[in-house]
Protein backbone atom coordinates (compact mmCIF):
# COMPACT_ATOMS: atom_id res chain seq x y z
CA UNK A 1 0.00 0.00 0.00
CA UNK A 2 1.43 3.41 -0.94
CA UNK A 3 1.96 6.22 1.55
CA UNK A 4 -1.12 7.85 0.02
CA UNK A 5 -3.14 4.86 1.25
CA UNK A 6 -1.53 4.23 4.62
CA UNK A 7 -3.70 2.02 6.84
CA UNK A 8 -5.69 3.96 9.45
CA UNK A 9 -6.21 1.37 12.18
CA UNK A 10 -8.29 3.71 14.34
CA UNK A 11 -10.98 3.72 11.65
CA UNK A 12 -11.02 0.02 10.71
CA UNK A 13 -14.69 -0.95 11.30
CA UNK A 14 -13.96 -4.27 13.02
CA UNK A 15 -11.48 -2.64 15.41
CA UNK A 16 -13.72 0.36 16.01
CA UNK A 17 -16.76 -1.80 16.74
CA UNK A 18 -14.81 -3.97 19.19
CA UNK A 19 -13.60 -0.87 21.01
CA UNK A 20 -17.08 0.63 20.98
CA UNK A 21 -18.50 -2.46 22.66
CA UNK A 22 -15.92 -2.03 25.42
CA UNK A 23 -17.26 1.43 26.28
CA UNK A 24 -18.65 1.84 29.77
CA UNK A 25 -22.12 2.30 28.28
CA UNK A 26 -22.25 1.02 24.67
CA UNK A 27 -26.04 1.25 24.74
CA UNK A 28 -25.97 5.05 25.06
CA UNK A 29 -26.58 7.16 21.96
CA UNK A 30 -23.19 8.14 20.52
CA UNK A 31 -24.46 11.57 19.38
CA UNK A 32 -26.76 14.40 20.54
CA UNK A 33 -30.37 13.45 19.77
CA UNK A 34 -30.80 16.62 17.69
CA UNK A 35 -27.60 16.12 15.69
CA UNK A 36 -27.09 12.54 14.39
CA UNK A 37 -24.20 11.86 11.96
CA UNK A 38 -26.73 11.26 9.18
CA UNK A 39 -30.49 11.61 8.80
CA UNK A 40 -32.25 8.88 10.75
CA UNK A 41 -35.57 7.37 9.74
CA UNK A 42 -38.38 6.48 12.17
CA UNK A 43 -37.22 2.86 11.71
CA UNK A 44 -33.70 3.82 12.81
CA UNK A 45 -34.99 5.62 15.90
CA UNK A 46 -37.05 2.58 16.83
CA UNK A 47 -33.99 0.34 16.45
CA UNK A 48 -32.03 2.61 18.73
CA UNK A 49 -34.64 2.11 21.44
CA UNK A 50 -34.19 -1.68 21.42
CA UNK A 51 -31.72 -4.14 22.87
CA UNK A 52 -30.32 -6.86 20.60
CA UNK A 53 -32.34 -9.42 22.53
CA UNK A 54 -35.53 -7.59 21.52
CA UNK A 55 -34.78 -7.86 17.79
CA UNK A 56 -35.30 -10.73 15.37
CA UNK A 57 -32.75 -10.87 12.52
CA UNK A 58 -33.80 -11.08 8.89
CA UNK A 59 -34.40 -14.58 7.51
CA UNK A 60 -33.69 -15.49 3.88
CA UNK A 61 -37.42 -15.56 3.05
CA UNK A 62 -37.91 -12.18 4.71
CA UNK A 63 -35.03 -10.72 2.67
CA UNK A 64 -36.62 -12.07 -0.51
CA UNK A 65 -39.88 -10.38 0.42
CA UNK A 66 -38.40 -7.00 1.32
CA UNK A 67 -36.19 -6.82 -1.75
CA UNK A 68 -38.78 -8.09 -4.25
CA UNK A 69 -41.39 -5.62 -2.93
CA UNK A 70 -38.98 -2.68 -2.82
CA UNK A 71 -39.12 -2.27 0.96
CA UNK A 72 -35.39 -1.69 1.28
CA UNK A 73 -35.90 0.88 4.03
CA UNK A 74 -37.03 -2.04 6.22
CA UNK A 75 -33.56 -3.63 6.20
CA UNK A 76 -32.24 -3.21 9.73
CA UNK A 77 -28.99 -3.61 11.63
CA UNK A 78 -28.69 -5.06 15.10
CA UNK A 79 -29.45 -2.21 17.53
CA UNK A 80 -25.94 -2.40 19.02
CA UNK A 81 -24.39 -2.42 15.52
CA UNK A 82 -26.45 0.62 14.51
CA UNK A 83 -25.16 2.54 17.54
CA UNK A 84 -21.58 1.53 16.72
CA UNK A 85 -22.12 2.48 13.05
CA UNK A 86 -23.35 5.93 14.08
CA UNK A 87 -20.35 6.39 16.37
CA UNK A 88 -18.01 5.24 13.58
CA UNK A 89 -19.67 7.56 11.04
CA UNK A 90 -19.20 10.52 13.37
CA UNK A 91 -15.54 9.51 13.85
CA UNK A 92 -14.93 9.16 10.10
CA UNK A 93 -16.67 12.44 9.28
CA UNK A 94 -14.48 14.25 11.78
CA UNK A 95 -11.32 12.63 10.41
CA UNK A 96 -12.05 12.47 6.66
CA UNK A 97 -14.89 14.93 6.12
CA UNK A 98 -17.28 12.19 4.98
CA UNK A 99 -17.47 8.43 4.51
CA UNK A 100 -16.57 8.64 0.81
CA UNK A 101 -12.90 9.74 1.26
CA UNK A 102 -12.49 7.00 3.85
CA UNK A 103 -13.75 4.38 1.38
CA UNK A 104 -11.51 5.66 -1.40
CA UNK A 105 -8.38 5.84 0.75
CA UNK A 106 -8.85 2.84 3.06
CA UNK A 107 -11.05 0.27 1.34
CA UNK A 108 -11.08 0.81 -2.43
CA UNK A 109 -7.64 2.44 -2.87
CA UNK A 110 -8.92 4.39 -5.88
CA UNK A 111 -7.61 7.78 -6.98
CA UNK A 112 -10.34 10.04 -8.42
CA UNK A 113 -9.46 12.30 -11.34
CA UNK A 114 -10.41 15.94 -11.73
CA UNK A 115 -13.67 16.68 -13.47
CA UNK A 116 -14.75 20.20 -14.39
CA UNK A 117 -18.34 19.35 -13.48
CA UNK A 118 -17.33 18.39 -9.96
CA UNK A 119 -18.55 14.82 -10.45
CA UNK A 120 -16.58 11.93 -9.00
CA UNK A 121 -14.78 10.19 -11.85
CA UNK A 122 -12.05 7.58 -12.29
CA UNK A 123 -9.77 6.33 -15.02
CA UNK A 124 -11.28 3.09 -16.31
CA UNK A 125 -10.05 0.23 -18.45
CA UNK A 126 -13.46 -0.11 -20.07
CA UNK A 127 -16.37 2.36 -19.90
CA UNK A 128 -18.88 -0.51 -19.74
CA UNK A 129 -19.72 -1.54 -16.14
CA UNK A 130 -18.38 -4.99 -15.12
CA UNK A 131 -16.46 -5.38 -18.40
CA UNK A 132 -13.00 -5.20 -16.77
CA UNK A 133 -12.15 -6.52 -13.31
CA UNK A 134 -9.85 -3.56 -12.65
CA UNK A 135 -12.84 -1.21 -12.80
CA UNK A 136 -14.72 -2.70 -9.85
CA UNK A 137 -13.98 -4.24 -6.47
CA UNK A 138 -15.82 -6.78 -4.32
CA UNK A 139 -15.66 -6.20 -0.56
CA UNK A 140 -17.45 -7.43 2.52
CA UNK A 141 -19.98 -4.97 3.84
CA UNK A 142 -18.27 -3.56 6.93
CA UNK A 143 -21.60 -2.58 8.48
CA UNK A 144 -24.03 -5.23 7.25
CA UNK A 145 -27.63 -5.73 8.31
CA UNK A 146 -28.84 -8.22 10.91
CA UNK A 147 -29.18 -11.64 9.30
CA UNK A 148 -29.76 -15.17 10.46
CA UNK A 149 -26.64 -17.33 10.65
CA UNK A 150 -25.17 -18.36 7.29
CA UNK A 151 -26.09 -15.17 5.39
CA UNK A 152 -23.24 -12.88 4.29
CA UNK A 153 -23.36 -9.38 2.83
CA UNK A 154 -20.88 -8.23 0.21
CA UNK A 155 -20.77 -5.12 -1.96
CA UNK A 156 -19.60 -4.65 -5.53
CA UNK A 157 -18.14 -1.15 -5.95
CA UNK A 158 -17.86 0.26 -9.48
CA UNK A 159 -15.90 3.11 -11.02
CA UNK A 160 -18.62 3.65 -13.64
CA UNK A 161 -22.22 4.67 -13.08
CA UNK A 162 -25.03 2.25 -13.89
CA UNK A 163 -27.98 3.48 -15.99
CA UNK A 164 -30.89 4.64 -13.81
CA UNK A 165 -34.43 5.89 -14.37
CA UNK A 166 -35.97 9.21 -13.35
CA UNK A 167 -36.52 8.03 -9.76
CA UNK A 168 -32.91 6.94 -9.22
CA UNK A 169 -33.60 3.22 -9.54
CA UNK A 170 -31.91 1.00 -12.11
CA UNK A 171 -33.24 1.30 -15.64
CA UNK A 172 -34.00 -1.88 -17.55
CA UNK A 173 -30.57 -1.61 -19.18
CA UNK A 174 -28.89 -1.18 -15.81
CA UNK A 175 -30.82 -4.09 -14.30
CA UNK A 176 -29.80 -6.36 -17.18
CA UNK A 177 -26.15 -5.40 -16.68
CA UNK A 178 -26.28 -6.31 -13.00
CA UNK A 179 -28.27 -9.51 -13.53
CA UNK A 180 -25.82 -10.75 -16.16
CA UNK A 181 -22.87 -10.00 -13.90
CA UNK A 182 -24.44 -11.58 -10.80
CA UNK A 183 -25.32 -14.72 -12.76
CA UNK A 184 -21.75 -15.19 -14.05
CA UNK A 185 -19.83 -14.08 -10.96
CA UNK A 186 -22.02 -15.38 -8.16
CA UNK A 187 -24.83 -17.74 -9.15
CA UNK A 188 -22.74 -19.96 -11.42
CA UNK A 189 -19.75 -20.03 -9.05
CA UNK A 190 -21.82 -21.26 -6.10
CA UNK A 191 -23.71 -23.76 -8.25
CA UNK A 192 -27.09 -22.18 -7.55
CA UNK A 193 -29.70 -24.51 -9.05
CA UNK A 194 -32.77 -22.44 -8.21
CA UNK A 195 -32.38 -18.68 -8.70
CA UNK A 196 -32.55 -16.90 -5.39
CA UNK A 197 -31.79 -19.95 -3.26
CA UNK A 198 -28.22 -18.83 -2.52
CA UNK A 199 -27.88 -15.36 -4.05
CA UNK A 200 -29.99 -12.19 -3.79
CA UNK A 201 -28.89 -8.79 -5.01
CA UNK A 202 -30.25 -5.27 -4.75
CA UNK A 203 -29.27 -1.69 -5.41
CA UNK A 204 -30.56 1.10 -3.23
CA UNK A 205 -32.33 4.00 -4.86
CA UNK A 206 -30.50 7.30 -4.46
CA UNK A 207 -32.52 8.40 -1.42
CA UNK A 208 -31.49 5.28 0.55
CA UNK A 209 -27.79 5.29 -0.31
CA UNK A 210 -25.42 6.17 2.51
CA UNK A 211 -22.61 6.69 -0.05
CA UNK A 212 -24.27 8.32 -3.04
CA UNK A 213 -21.23 9.35 -5.07
CA UNK A 214 -19.81 5.83 -5.38
CA UNK A 215 -21.72 3.29 -7.44
CA UNK A 216 -22.34 0.01 -5.67
CA UNK A 217 -24.52 -3.08 -5.73
CA UNK A 218 -25.36 -5.21 -2.70
CA UNK A 219 -25.14 -9.02 -2.91
CA UNK A 220 -26.42 -11.37 -0.20
CA UNK A 221 -25.12 -14.93 -0.19
CA UNK A 222 -26.37 -17.88 1.83
CA UNK A 223 -24.54 -21.00 2.98
CA UNK A 224 -21.41 -20.34 0.93
CA UNK A 225 -18.02 -21.63 2.08
CA UNK A 226 -15.53 -19.09 3.41
CA UNK A 227 -13.06 -20.19 0.70
CA UNK A 228 -15.53 -19.14 -2.00
CA UNK A 229 -16.09 -15.79 -0.31
CA UNK A 230 -12.34 -15.19 -0.20
CA UNK A 231 -12.05 -15.84 -3.94
CA UNK A 232 -14.39 -12.92 -4.58
CA UNK A 233 -12.48 -10.47 -2.41
CA UNK A 234 -9.78 -9.00 -4.59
Amino acid sequence: MSQRFKVDESSVPAIFQAQWQQNSDPTALPFPRDNPPFQLTPIDWHQLSLADTDFTPHSWSNLHHLISTGQLEELKRWPSALKAYLAWTAHVKEKYGSVMPYLLQQRLLWEPIEDQTGALRFEVRNPVPFANTEDFKILRNDWGYAFERGIRHIVVWLKQRLPVDEEGGLSQEGRSMVEDYVRKEFREKVGEKEEGSKIIWFKNTTNLQSVRSLEHVHVLVRDVDEAVLQQWMR
